[in-house]
């Protein structure tokens, strides 16, 4: 049962990796495809912003990266339960370097889908009249999907390096007791 349990989680923590790689790279893709000064149509009082393939790309990353960490939150919740009370309850453990992790990982990912979800609805075609906010028409500045970007990169790395550590303090943990019964 041990082993299907250390292959699910390696199988997940794949798919987290490959989901962090995609979200990364669309960010970094928004960058480049995001609207531009350029872009700006102004007719004296009203103005215009097109389309821009960034909303697309904005919106796959967030899908990405949401799926990324609520996958990478429920191994790090299974491995903090213990296998003997998984049913009724979790153990209650002392902070540990992984659950410094895991609340770097929230951290950054509510920062990254911030910067993400911002600057995405910006790219949105902001028509006539109707801009982003109060009429207005607003251009991402340069930077903002390269900063969520690597927020993409911190939240991968800080979900994945808790569900390893708290995976193997778990191991550690059922190896002293086998030793015990010996």
């Amino acid at each position: 049962m041990e082993k299907t349990h250390s292959v699910s989680t390696t199988i997940l923590s794949v798919i987290i990796t490959s989901l962090g790689i995609v979200s990364f790279s669309l960010c970094v893709a928004s960058e480049f495809q995001r609207t531009k000064w350029e872009d700006l149509k102004w007719d004296g009082k009203l103005c215009y912003l097109p389309k821009s393939r960034a909303f697309r790309f904005g919106i796959v990353a967030l899908i990405c990266l949401c799926a990324a960490q609520i996958i990478g939150s429920l191994i790090v919740c299974r491995n903090f339960c213990s296998r003997e009370k998984r049913i009724t309850s979790c153990d209650a453990r002392k902070p540990t370097i992984g659950s410094i992790f895991l609340f770097l990982s929230w951290i950054s990912f509510g920062i990254a889908i911030t910067f993400i979800s911002v600057a995405t609805s910006m790219n949105k075609r902001q028509p006539y009249g109707k801009g982003w906010l109060d009429g207005e028409c607003y251009v991402v500045k340069d930077g903002v999907y390269l900063g969520a970007a690597f927020l993409v990169l911190i939240n991968v790395g800080s979900t994945l390096a808790s569900a390893i550590l708290t995976r193997r303090k778990r191991e550690v943990d059922q190896a002293k007791k086998v030793y015990a019964q010996l």
